[in-house]
């Protein structure tokens, strides 16, 4: 039972690997005729577009990092002021303030 409107080719089938990888080496060296010949030097590389970008990124984070050093020299932090201890004092309450505190908090 053949389907209609379904026709095959008339090389046939790409079924046996010796038809795909002939296929292969043509389209390879198709390619390859196609392509240029090779350069026997790089190319020269442009100042403006790779080097130059570059050496201004550099700078800039060079720059940066200075300031932040200079910033955070210690130097330029005023003086710490020594901690003076509060003195110790004694205190004295009056009579009955506890149960006067505690019907303050309760009401």
């Amino acid at each position: 039972m053949k389907r209609q409107g379904v026709t095959e080719s008339p090389a046939g089938k790409w079924t046996r690997p010796e038809d795909y990888l002939e296929m292969l080496a043509r389209k390879r060296t198709f390619r390859r005729a196609r392509r240029g010949q090779d350069r026997s030097e790089p190319e020269s590389p442009r100042l403006l577009l790779s080097t130059l970008p570059f050496l201004a990124l550099i700078g800039l984070l060079g720059i940066l990092a200075v300031a932040i050093m200079v910033a955070a020299f210690p130097g330029t932090q005023p003086p710490e002021k020594p901690a003076q201890a509060a003195a110790k004092e004694q205190g004295v309450a009056p009579k009955g303030w506890l149960q006067e505190a505690q019907r303050e908090f309760h009401h």
